[in-house]
């Protein structure tokens, strides 16, 4: 593919940048010349180097390990920090008093300090202290990412519970499940939501699945409805007894368990410790190059790892974090960012092109933005060359890993030349391999992590994490880890071709949806698509693109027109059957495409 070999340069950083970033002042205390030296001694001497990231971030320890990794750790399960004893969610709350956390919502916007913050967290944790819940108790957190939120986050993580990430937006079957898996004993919830001028029923899902006992944050003046005899309100439930909250754990205690999108069958429970936050703020200290008092906006929710990531690459780090109670879509976020001074901010793909498409951010300047970031899913260089654009020709970090990782193990920095839609590396600790069908190493193919990394998940609640993970996998000196991703290397760096599973063989030739997408994406008219492999009862396959495209469009000249763009800009073997509209894409809660869906719903 032409575009691999020759992406789109967007930006070079300056001397200045380049001296005063994380990774810049990181390599001099190394003494090491080059960033592609720091990431050999990162991967080659990983105790060393996770002791140094650690120390450097701050981290506070009651009991302090006896090392970062032991030398004879197994790679399958290595026992990270042994000896340690902290809590991590103390540690974000830790220090001079600064703002926490900028919240702009319908009553305008709201600066929450630390201090204020940590007064919130504490009386959550003694709440549940005083209802008998704490170390190893499962508490559901389904409620819209604000101030709140947050504060309640960090409230069952200083108590020793484990947060139960649910977002929002899902069904009560879908909740139920969840639940259930988790074994919650306590749900915090709002009654309803704010979307435009329409108020959504959140606690009336909980009530329906007849889920445990909850506490209620009202969002609106009128009283809750529906209240069982279990169930608190918000302020019933906080206490001022607030001694003694901090639960002191060592460094496998469970604070979170995040779920996969569930497209088919239960949704993977993946389970992350007290070292999976470090993590998070390891890849935001030195790829996101994120300072103590930046300012973070990064459109998410608890119920995707990037909401709780977004804590700690903050707090930990010293940062605010800036939400927006709102739609992301609209030009009001967009002024929201310049407004609150936001120097880092992180978007999905399909959010730009919306961005794009629609011309909210005209006459909006994001100055203060000084780095931006991008993840969920593969983007389109024109796009990200547009973004870049939109705040000064800020680099854009490309950042891929995923729940079970607890950040990136690919993305890049903001010390090198920035290409669009390209990792530069691998994040620093993390090594990979890329295997070809026949199991041999190349240049394309599916990756494959090679463990020891922090912030690899450990336990599954409801799998085996060594059969999900290590099962059934190429020959190999070394211990593989399974991710899915098809990963090409180019003189640049790296391209991400989407998922293993969503390959497909069009014209008897391997390629990933991604890369059709990606040549596919400013076909005028068409506002997003998906590429699938639909097969016959004969067993023959086509290829059918999804689109959401302007109410004129028609689907045979789309498809003449998308075939033309293919055969240039791909491989003319490839021959797109049927182009399909559709008013709109299904997606999971971070965003997504669900082409399982897509292909279930040809059959």
């Amino acid at each position: 593919m032409t575009d691999s070999d020759a992406p789109l340069l967007l930006c070079t950083p300056d001397d200045d940048r380049i001296t005063q970033a994380n990774l810049t002042a990181f390599m001099r205390e190394q003494g090491v010349a080059s960033y592609g030296e720091l990431y050999r001694w990162s991967v080659t001497c990983p105790n060393e180097y996770w002791t140094a990231a650690i120390q450097r971030l701050g981290i506070s320890f009651d009991v302090s390990p006896a090392c970062a990794l032991p030398a004879d750790a197994d790679p399958a399960s290595p026992n990270w920090l042994p000896d340690a004893r902290f809590n991590i969610a103390s540690n974000c709350l830790a220090g001079l008093d600064r703002t926490a956390i900028l919240e702009f919502g319908p009553s305008g916007a709201r600066a929450l300090s630390l201090k204020e913050l940590r007064a919130i967290a504490c009386s959550v944790a003694a709440g549940l202290r005083q209802r008998g819940l704490g170390a190893g108790d499962s508490v559901a957190v389904f409620l819209p990412m604000d101030a709140r939120s947050i504060a309640i986050y960090l409230g069952i993580v200083l108590a020793g519970g484990t947060v139960v990430s649910i977002a929002d937006s899902f069904s009560a079957d879908a909740l139920l499940t969840r639940l259930q898996i988790a074994e919650t004993q306590l749900v915090f919830t709002v009654d309803v939501v704010g979307r435009g001028d329409r108020w959504l029923p959140v606690f009336e899902r909980l009530i329906e699945c007849d889920g445990p006992p909850a506490v209620v944050l009202p969002n609106r003046d009128s009283p809750v409805a529906g209240l069982r005899e279990e169930d608190l309100l918000w302020d019933d439930f906080l206490t001022t007894e607030t001694e003694h909250c901090v639960h002191i754990a060592d460094a496998e205690h469970p604070t979170n368990i995040l779920f996969s999108s569930g497209t088919t069958g239960d949704p993977k429970a993946i389970v992350w410790d007290q070292t999976t936050p470090i993590k998070a703020a390891v890849d935001a200290h030195f790829h996101h190059d994120v300072h103590a008092g930046d300012v973070l906006a990064w459109p998410t929710s608890l119920g995707w790892m990037m909401g709780p990531w977004l804590i700690y690459a903050a707090l930990l780090n010293g940062a605010t974090v800036a939400l927006y109670n709102g739609a992301p879509t609209e030009a009001g976020f967009l002024r929201f960012v310049r407004d609150a001074g936001v120097t880092m901010l992180g978007v999905v793909p399909a959010l730009v092109r919306r961005w794009r498409e629609t011309g909210v951010a005209e006459g909006i300047d994001l100055k203060s933005v000084q780095t931006l970031s991008s993840t969920g899913e593969c983007s389109v260089p024109d796009d990200m060359r547009w973004l870049s654009q939109l705040a000064n020709g800020a680099p854009i970090v490309e950042y891929c890993g995923g729940t079970e990782i607890g950040g990136g193990y690919l993305t890049g920095t903001v010390i090198e030349p920035n290409y669009a839609s390209t990792f530069s590396t691998p994040a620093l600790g993390s090594r990979l391999v890329i295997l070809d069908e026949a199991g041999e190493e190349s240049d394309a193919g599916e990756v494959f992590l090679l463990p020891p990394a922090m912030g690899l998940s450990r336990k599954l609640l409801n799998r085996e994490n060594a059969d999900v993970y290590h099962a059934d996998l190429p020959p190999w000196p070394e211990l593989l880890r399974r991710h899915g991703d098809l990963v090409r290397r180019t003189s640049r760096g790296y391209r991400v071709l989407g998922r293993a599973d969503d390959t497909m063989n069009p014209g008897g030739i391997k390629v990933g949806s991604a890369e059709i997408e990606r040549v596919l994406q400013d076909t005028p008219g068409v506002h997003e698509l998906a590429a699938i492999e639909v097969r016959g009862d004969s067993g023959h396959s086509a290829l059918v693109i999804c689109a959401v495209a302007d109410e004129s469009a028609q689907p045979e000249v789309l498809r003449g027109e998308m075939q033309r763009r293919l055969s240039e800009r791909l491989n003319p073997l490839f021959r797109i059957t049927e182009v399909r509209l559709m008013s709109v894409l299904p997606r999971t809660a971070s965003n997504k495409i669900m082409r399982r869906v897509l292909r279930e719903g040809s059959r």
